[in-house]
């Protein structure tokens, strides 16, 4: 293990809570969760959404969060010690997965936030209300231009991760997760007073008792669920690996979902209603939140401070969860090369950067990349970790460890839903993806 002395820590379990929330909040919750909510009965929807959060969200959460705490390391450091020590064959390449996984999504995650960081300048400057806004959307992200915006989100999030865990990521959530918050609060009082928005209330929150049927409805639950909390087997023991003994694994794992959670279902109040009370269409994904969302503020008073406001909230969520994402391989560097921190942010933003320009130059490379990375690599680095942190770590000092500086102790149950309910089902997640093509 590490020195624990010599590595950076969160200061305290608020500031870790608030850099989880900030890990796991992400575009997801915007763009996916309130189609996905209306779209599958509504308020029915939150039973198996609420149940597999409960079940398997929180669960993930603690695993992982304990697995990084009780190795002082990130994923790769940890799996590379245990896989030593039992002569794992290829155990060196097995480690490397979750590492490329958390790497591979801040690679095509960082384009997206360009857009964003794009979006929220012409709301600025209010070109947006002038524009063909969908018509604008197609040709931006098929332009060279993008490379500018995408490498601005990457200088953002590199210069934040160079300040390192209580100075730069700690510090920076404090600041921008409850202003998130805020904003969506603001942007809901005006949602709401349009004529014709409790259409988009009753979309969100009528319940059709029928979807319960309908297996679709728990698939895309299960989904929603699993991957809104960032479970990939490197994010969340990235995080872990920073706190002390002192810190309430469980109650923290709980905190994280619940904020996150409830992020989701107030950018559902955001949009949906005005939508809805415009006559436009729902539509899933980035359509939603670059041509539908703008449209909005096209038609209404104050279209340009409330459009700013809302990419700015936008900003907020996807660079929260970007720092996360970079945090991850900037710590297996420097844990494997023994580099300063600023020079392996450097070196691996750049390079992360340089290796996703293709990505930002080609909407078809871009969707197979994401595809693969969400559907496979990813999903698979979490059951990496879950089966290693269930099935070969001693169970009783393993628990041991997730409790120390918990007031509620969990006991051996846990270890056993672990591997008898949340491994088997991580594995149906990675084959549902594949069936489904993404379920999360």
């Amino acid at each position: 293990m590490q020195n624990t002395k010599k590595r950076e820590k969160f200061s305290s379990n608020f500031g870790f809570i608030l850099s989880c929330v900030g890990a796991a909040v992400g575009l997801g919750n915007i763009w996916m969760f309130p189609y996905r909510l209306g779209e599958n009965g509504g308020a029915a929807f939150l039973i198996p959404y609420f149940i597999f959060v409960v079940l398997l969200g929180t669960v993930g959460l603690i695993a992982e969060f304990s697995f990084g705490r009780q190795f002082r390391t990130g994923s790769m450091g940890a799996l590379q010690k245990i896989f030593k020590e039992r002569n794992i064959k290829h155990g060196s390449i097995i480690s490397i997965i979750p590492t490329l996984g958390l790497t591979g999504i801040f690679m095509f995650y960082t384009v997206v936030i360009g857009w964003v960081l794009k979006y929220f300048f012409i709301s600025l400057t209010g070109e947006i209300l002038t524009i063909n806004i969908e018509s604008y959307f197609t040709t931006f992200i098929n332009s060279n231009i993008t490379v500018f915006w995408h490498g601005l989100a990457v200088l953002i999030t590199l210069v934040i991760v160079s300040f390192g865990i209580s100075k730069g990521i700690e510090k920076i959530n404090k600041i921008i997760i409850p202003l998130l918050f805020i904003i969506f609060i603001l942007l809901i009082a005006k949602s709401l007073s349009l004529p014709n928005s409790i259409e988009g209330v009753k979309y969100l929150l009528t319940p059709d008792w029928s979807y319960l049927l309908n297996p679709s409805t728990w698939v895309m639950a299960l989904g929603q669920a699993f991957f809104t909390v960032s479970l990939t087997g490197c994010c969340m023991v990235m995080c872990g690996s920073y706190t002390d003994e002192n810190f309430d694994i469980p109650n923290c794992a709980i905190s994280t979902a619940l904020f996150d959670t409830l992020a989701a279902i107030l950018a559902a109040f955001v949009i949906m209603p005005a939508v809805f009370a415009l006559d436009l269409n729902p539509t899933s994904g980035p359509a939603l939140l670059f041509v539908t969302v703008p449209s909005i503020f096209k038609t209404m008073k104050l279209g340009q401070v409330l459009s700013s406001l809302f990419f700015l909230s936008i900003i907020f969520a996807s660079i929260s969860s970007s720092i996360a994402m970079l945090e991850g391989p900037v710590e297996a560097i420097m844990n494997l090369t023994k580099w300063s921190r600023k020079k392996t942010t450097y070196i691996t933003a750049i390079s992360a950067f340089i290796l996703a320009i293709p990505l930002s130059l080609s909407s078809s490379l871009f969707n197979n990349f994401t595809n693969f990375i969400t559907i496979v690599l990813s999903p698979l680095g979490a059951l990496i970790t879950a089966v290693i942190f269930f099935y070969i770590l001693d169970r009783d000092e393993t628990l041991a460890q997730l409790n120390l500086g918990s007031k509620c102790k969990i006991g051996i149950w846990f270890m056993n839903f672990g591997k008898y309910v949340f491994v088997p089902t991580t594995i149906i997640v990675i084959i549902l993806g594949l069936i489904y093509g993404g379920i999360g």
